[in-house]
């Protein structure tokens, strides 16, 4: 009888603290939307009296009404895809070493902690690497080739670690049954386990790619410029993207121009909502068609 009079008192200070913690998250995740919804209107506000075909085909100029946003559109989009191609055959290779091929001892443990520590490295320091590395000594210069190369030093941590993750979710009985019929290792692992853990690993691959997109810091360490009014056209030309030309734009001092800043966040906004549908429906068709 004590014990349970005893355990009554601490059930109901339990439940008022889970209470308590309930409200504070619902308040703070409230609070955040808001915030988020007014940015939003704002921007559209603001940028939506600007955006046009004009816009979206034009060069920047030092004119407001004249400026325009393709040389930023088509930089991003090289960046991307040559990040990409860097990026998605290192990180999803590296991860399947690491997973299936490595040895679980001390070396491959330490190689994890140095992934996962890299993961969480702040952006403004991969450009210091990438001017040190790519600009300066092997020579590339301030070209859109560094650009890349430092964006996949950046998300290549993030595509190996939400890889891994994926590899781990696929149940042990799938490799064992596949071994027992007498195929390979690599068999395995291209023909049961990447169809199924597809999903994860493509929803990896987009977010990282997402937030390559609207980096700003590392680009800016390499020397992309601020300015742009021509289109890049091979691995060693000088670039900009879409986060540096909108930055350049709300640094100027007239008015106008914060418009302008507001129509390029839209068409990024608009780009990132669309590789996060992409993930999401990705992920969704793999999720259906993955072996049982």
């Amino acid at each position: 009888m004590k014990g349970n009079t005893a355990f009554k008192p601490r059930l109901a200070l339990r439940r008022r603290v889970e209470l308590a913690v309930a409200v504070a998250l619902f308040i703070a995740t409230f609070v955040g939307i808001v915030v988020l919804l007014t940015l939003i209107v704002v921007i559209l506000q603001k940028g939506l009296p600007w955006l046009d075909w004009d816009f979206i085909t034009g060069t920047p100029s030092r004119f407001p009404e004249k400026s325009g946003f393709k040389p930023a559109i088509v930089g991003s989009l090289w960046l991307i895809a040559l990040t990409a191609l860097f990026a998605i055959p290192l990180g999803v290779g590296g991860a399947i070493y690491l997973e299936e091929y490595a040895r679980k001892n001390m070396i491959t443990r330490l190689i994890q902690v140095n992934i996962g520590t890299l993961a969480g490295i702040p952006s403004v320091l991969y450009g210091v690497l990438g001017l040190a590395l790519f600009v300066r000594f092997l020579g590339f210069g301030r070209s859109l080739l560094s650009g890349a190369l430092t964006m996949t030093l950046l998300i290549l941590p993030v595509i190996i670690i939400s890889t891994q993750e994926a590899l781990r979710s696929i149940p042990y009985t799938l490799r064992e049954a596949a071994f027992a019929l007498g195929a390979t290792r690599w068999q395995v692992i291209a023909g049961q386990l990447l169809p199924a853990a597809a999903p994860g690993i493509f929803t990896g691959l987009i977010l990282s790619l997402s937030r390559a997109l609207g980096e700003t810091a590392p680009l800016l360490m390499i020397g992309a410029l601020t300015f742009v009014t021509f289109l890049p056209e091979s691995l060693f030309d000088p670039f900009t993207v879409m986060p540096i030309q909108i930055f350049n734009w709300t640094s100027r001092p007239q008015e106008a121009f914060r418009g302008v800043a507001a129509a390029g966040i839209i068409v990024l906004l608009v780009f990132l909502l669309l590789m996060n549908a992409s993930a999401i429906y990705l992920r969704n068709y793999f999720e259906r068609h993955r072996p049982r």
